[in-house]
């Protein structure tokens, strides 16, 4: 072989495999293990992989008519976790959310309007997380420190402004999808199938999450899961 047909060959396999790690990282982003977001700046997809520790963290916009039931299970299970809150649904469901901090359960930031951050400016993400963490400070006395970005959208200028506000940036590790799919036994297998450490698992108030959460709930108890608030899950090791 020519030593110019060597060379080709050579660099073929090299862009190869570069294309092969490339796809491998992509696929790791889009499932949450590698938390790096826009602009080079960090979210957090999972919390601390050395403690049996997961977070069922519930995003609220709407669902306020299965809340209840949801709060009524978490209870029966003797369980804490966290709930990204909208402040526009806070300031409708006031007694909703008093109602959710009361039982215990961490508070997070869900923005106000659930608008999409890679589309608004500096001024209009820090509104956004500014706007809904008074909004819960007027409620509960505590202001919120972690934000969920509505619909996982990331932007420069919403890490800007999370850092700015003192908000750690939370997204997922798993996603049970529950908004598209109205199917309590995809809800249960999304929130149990692969289950790990450290894992943030994403859910919406709706029925049929409703329906699936005793049995989620009961399959990590039984299979050595804790389930913790957002907090408690990402908190560093501490020799």
């Amino acid at each position: 072989m020519k030593k110019s047909g060597i060379f080709v060959h050579i660099t073929a396999n090299v862009v190869i495999i570069l294309c092969v790690v490339l796809v491998a990282a992509a696929g790791l982003i889009d499932y949450g293990v590698i938390g790096t977001g826009a602009g080079g700046d960090k979210a957090i997809y999972r919390g601390n992989a050395s403690k049996p520790y997961v977070t069922p963290m519930i995003n609220v916009y709407w669902g306020e008519e299965d809340l209840p039931e949801i709060l009524e299970i978490l209870d029966r299970f003797e369980v804490k976790t966290t709930f990204f809150v909208g402040g526009s649904w806070v300031a409708k469901h006031p007694e909703l959310l008093k109602s959710i901090a009361a039982a215990g359960h961490e508070i997070g930031n869900h923005g106000y309007l659930h608008k999409d951050a890679a589309k608004l400016d500096l001024k209009q993400n820090h509104a956004e997380i500014e706007l809904c963490s008074k909004q819960v400070a007027a409620l509960t006395g505590k202001e919120t420190d972690l934000f969920a970005p509505p619909s996982g959208s990331l932007s420069q200028a919403m890490f800007q402004s999370a850092e700015t506000l003192g908000h750690r940036v939370i997204m997922w590790s798993k996603d049970t999808i529950d908004w598209r799919d109205k199917d309590s036994d995809l809800v249960l297998k999304r929130a149990t199938n692969g289950i790990q450490n450290g894992d943030l698992i994403l859910m919406h108030p709706t029925q049929h999450t409703a329906d699936a959460l005793p049995e989620i709930l009961k399959f990590y108890r039984d299979n050595g899961y804790r389930v913790v608030t957002v907090s408690e899950n990402i908190a560093p090791d501490v020799n």
